[in-house]
């Protein structure tokens, strides 16, 4: 057998090519965040500053197709691994200058937009160099993957800066630097081993001009809004997400608020073991059960269940603001059992919104294309509330906080009672119907 074929094998690049895209990801949604806050900034300023950072995942579509005009996919995932890994440098050295936050804010939205781009050309490596078999073997370990590099990134690298602080005495600044260094030194070393073992990628016919990709892109467009009860289809996406914006970067700052303020008050390195390495496990877990759930009684008639799975956990925050509040002694046991269950109901719920927009409205001529669109504007729901979240909670205070997102689920309960489910042409779904058995890969947590 050639070396080549050997190196190309999916086993020697598709987990390390997905941990090199959850990696980032985490460190711009969740990391910098809980980073901000150990430096003393407020909720409100948090959110507001690292919430919007997220439409760059979503505004993928729109430069997508450039991206085939020249050179290969591989060329372009290493390109950005390497950049990544210098973006994160350059942050670390940037939080020990004064007054800096508005510049690692910065240095965050070109670190998003290169991940982003890492997205796009990591998945047409996988789409265009293995066949659909393999596609279908390998998707497990695709989603697994990526959420080992959420892991590293919530659990290793926040675990390391509270080590650094309470071990080795290090100033939080100090500390922090040797920390996202530490993510940087795994971006890299991630892009040296894929010049060995990353596939270049299938490379399509070069469109001629530039004027021939616009033309495809708006005809791409033009079949989208005209799918069957397409506006429909698209307020539910926007709507299923809706009480889980406000949760998905405040629960974490709210774990990690001191008492006299109201939250959980927990260390870095309590934080990274409950909210970054117990939690994702957990959301693996359930998003295997919530797909298995799916695949048995079918989407359809599971929608609102799913609804309800994945909202009512909120309760668990409900239960821990107000025993923060009223003084309680808050055990290690009891945060992590209720965090446990709050994030295994949300992924096991999550599945089904994924699966709506995989069989419901990404069916047709442009199936991956419409796929893209639909996860692009799901994301964008969770923008404008992750950026309230934390003006809210500094408003109202955590304990009326969780209220209220109890009541900002409800719209999620409604759209998934009145979801439309037209039916898809034969030919998208490979003549199989919506109540046999189709089971969705393991997903990708809170994207």
């Amino acid at each position: 057998m050639m070396r080549s074929e050997r190196l190309f094998r999916p086993w020697t690049w598709v987990p390390s090519a997905y941990l090199a895209e959850g990696i980032p990801f985490a460190m711009v949604i969740w990391v910098a965040g809980t980073m901000f806050k150990d430096f003393g900034r407020d909720d409100g300023e948090i959110t507001l500053a690292t919430a919007s950072i997220g439409l760059a995942w979503s505004l993928k579509p729109l430069w997508a197709a450039f991206l085939d005009m020249f050179k290969t996919k591989r060329f372009f995932v290493l390109g950005t691994e390497f950049l990544m890994a210098a973006l994160l440098a350059a942050i670390a050295l940037l939080i020990q200058l004064p007054d800096s936050f508005w510049l690692v804010i910065a240095g965050l939205w070109v670190l998003a937009f290169t991940s982003a781009t890492q997205d796009i050309c990591v998945d047409g490596v996988y789409i265009t160099s293995l066949d659909a078999q393999q596609q279908a073997s390998w998707i497990g370990i695709q989603g697994m993957a990526w959420n080992f590099g959420r892991i590293f990134a919530t659990a290793v690298v926040v675990w390391l800066a509270g080590a650094l602080q309470e071990d080795m005495g290090l100033a939080p600044r100090a500390a922090w630097s040797y920390a996202l260094l530490s993510s940087g030194a795994a971006m890299a070393s991630l892009g040296l081993y894929h010049g060995f073992v990353l596939p270049a990628g299938s490379i399509p016919r070069r469109p001629e001009n530039a004027r021939e990709v616009v033309d495809t892109f708006l005809d791409t467009i033009r079949d989208f809004f005209r799918k069957k009860s397409i506006w429909g289809m698209l307020i539910f996406v926007f709507l299923y997400r809706s009480g889980e914006g406000f949760l998905l970067v405040e629960a974490p700052l709210f774990l990690q608020a001191a008492v006299q303020d109201g939250g959980a008050a927990l260390t870095l390195k309590e934080k990274g073991l409950i909210d970054g390495t117990i939690s994702s496990l957990v959301s693996i877990v359930g998003g295997i059960a919530g797909g298995a759930f799916i695949a048995r009684y079918g989407l359809r008639r599971t929608l609102f269940f799913m609804a309800l799975c994945m909202n009512v956990p909120n309760l668990c925050f409900v239960y821990l603001s107000h025993a923060a509040a009223a003084g309680a002694a808050l055990s290690l046991t009891t945060i992590g059992t209720l965090v446990t269950i709050e994030k295994f109901g949300y992924s096991f719920g999550f599945v089904a919104n994924m699966l709506y927009m995989m069989q419901q409205i990404a069916p047709g001529r442009f199936h991956m294309t419409h796929y893209a669109f639909c996860t692009a504007l799901m994301n964008l729901v969770l923008i404008p509330t992750q950026m309230a979240s934390g003006p809210l909670a500094d408003w109202l205070g955590y304990e009326s906080f969780f209220v209220f997102v109890l009541f900002a689920s409800i719209p999620s309960l409604i759209a998934a009672w009145y979801a439309p489910f037209p039916d898809p042409p034969k030919s998208a779904l490979d003549s199989t119907s919506e109540d046999e058995s189709i089971e969705p890969p393991l997903l990708r947590t809170g994207t």
